[in-house]
């Protein structure tokens, strides 16, 4: 009898072995990433697209054989505009679902919250996103702009007579890291200029903020004292009321105009912009940038949106972050094959000098040693159907400063990541 005993139980833990072992080896046939961005809340306007689009690129490389010989498989976390979920979501893509990397967050304050978590458990993190600098992480591999490649070349054609000549400003932002960090500066780089405090206005409004009409007021106030430019870091859905309040007051761009650093294709694309053309954004790339790789992309992205049924499919446009997005995962991936794996340390040292053929119409590369990608600057006039046309931009990518100069000791910090301990 005992011996019986002895055989069902050999047999039953042979059984739980042998499904282990088959659940292990199916596990194993894909490769987990994450994608962590906020699909409710105030963000969710901006970022539930770069979660979509992150979607297409890993279905686009699944399609044309994988990594490594394996399917992606994407695991989509929501932390709901919430910055101290960020955190929690980020352990548990790392340590629970065991995602080999992370492509995520909108907003500084986000990022700075996952930040510690990622050094701590060795993940990789890439952020689409424009950024304040002043920051550099061996886990973080930067695919939005640093201010020297978005803020200060938009503040610099805003000060040249083809941008008006501006000689006051008002920097307008939502309250939190990026826009103070990103005015602190603006404000040294004005200084820099010869602009004088007085003619520097500086206001922050909250997030979800939607009562513009004393603000608006204030700036036309403002702009009776000279040539006034508004430098808007507004972020998430709290730009569509900016814009409206713009209207509703009658401030047109000929006068004062608007250059905003997170408005895009997307943004626009609740409000009636016919009384905001000729105002401007600062990016990396535009949806109207004409080239085959672009058109290529966004004739991917409007088929992709109209065979998911995605809200405003007959209407999707493609936007900075949406780019970002996508010539990251195709980074990671190109290093994930130069490395032969996904451990973190390998994949990071094969990052360096990646290359990639964006959109944008330019060859970006990312830098071999402080973990930003070299990216094109365009400035685009927002036009009457939503869209931005191109008046200027750089004739190449630029190297990324994280560690704006216009900073006091910025001068000695090293441009390379700190490696963490593990």
């Amino acid at each position: 009898m005992q011996r019986r005993r002895f055989i069902k139980a050999f047999a039953l833990s042979a059984t739980v072995v042998s499904m282990g072992l088959a659940w292990s080896a199916q596990a194993a046939d894909t490769i987990k990433v994450g994608i962590m961005h906020s699909l409710s809340g105030t963000m969710a306007i901006s970022e539930t697209p770069l979660k979509d689009v992150a979607l297409m690129t890993i279905d686009d490389i699944n399609a044309h054989g994988g990594v490594l010989g394996k399917k992606l498989e994407p695991v989509v976390v929501d932390p709901a505009s919430n910055w101290p979920l960020f955190a929690e979501k980020a352990r548990q893509l790392l340590t629970q679902d065991k995602v080999a990397v992370v492509f995520g967050c909108w907003t500084s304050v986000s990022r700075k919250s996952v930040l510690p978590v990622f050094e701590e458990l060795n993940g990789l993190l890439f952020y689409p996103v424009q950024y304040e600098g002043e920051e550099m992480s061996p886990n973080v591999f930067y695919t939005g702009a640093a201010p020297n490649q978005q803020a200060i070349p938009a503040v610099e054609y805003l000060m040249s007579e083809d941008g008006g000549a501006a000689k006051r400003f008002f920097l307008l932002g939502t309250d939190y890291v990026y826009p103070r960090t990103t005015n602190k500066i603006l404000r040294a780089f004005l200084h820099s200029k010869g602009v004088k405090d007085s003619d520097i206005e500086e206001v922050y409004t909250p997030f979800g903020y939607s009562d513009y009409q004393t603000i608006v007021s204030n700036i036309k106030k403002f702009s009776a004292g000279g040539k006034t430019a508004v430098i808007s870091t507004i972020n998430g859905d709290s730009n569509v009321p900016f814009y409206k309040e713009l209207a509703n007051q009658g401030v047109k761009a000929t006068d004062v105009p608007v250059v905003a650093f997170s408005v895009g294709e997307e943004e626009l694309r609740g409000i009636d912009t016919k009384p905001l053309v000729g105002d401007l954004a600062a990016w990396n790339y535009f949806q109207s940038v004409d080239n085959p790789t672009n058109k290529k992309f966004v004739a991917e992205w409007k088929a992709y949106a109209k065979a998911h049924n995605l809200p405003n499919a007959g209407t999707a446009v493609t936007n900075d972050p949406m780019e970002a997005t996508y010539v990251g995962i195709h980074m990671w991936a190109q290093a994930v094959e130069k490395a032969g794996t996904t451990d973190v340390d390998k994949v990071r040292a094969a990052m360096a000098g990646q290359t990639f053929a964006a959109p944008s119409g330019f060859t970006l590369t990312m830098d071999a040693t402080n973990h930003h990608l070299h990216k094109p600057v365009m400035i685009g006039e927002i036009e009457s159907n939503g869209q931005f046309n191109v008046v200027w931009q750089t004739d190449k990518p630029i190297r990324a400063q994280p560690w704006s100069p216009y900073i006091a000791g910025n001068d000695k910090k090293p441009d390379t990541p700190v490696k963490t301990a593990h």
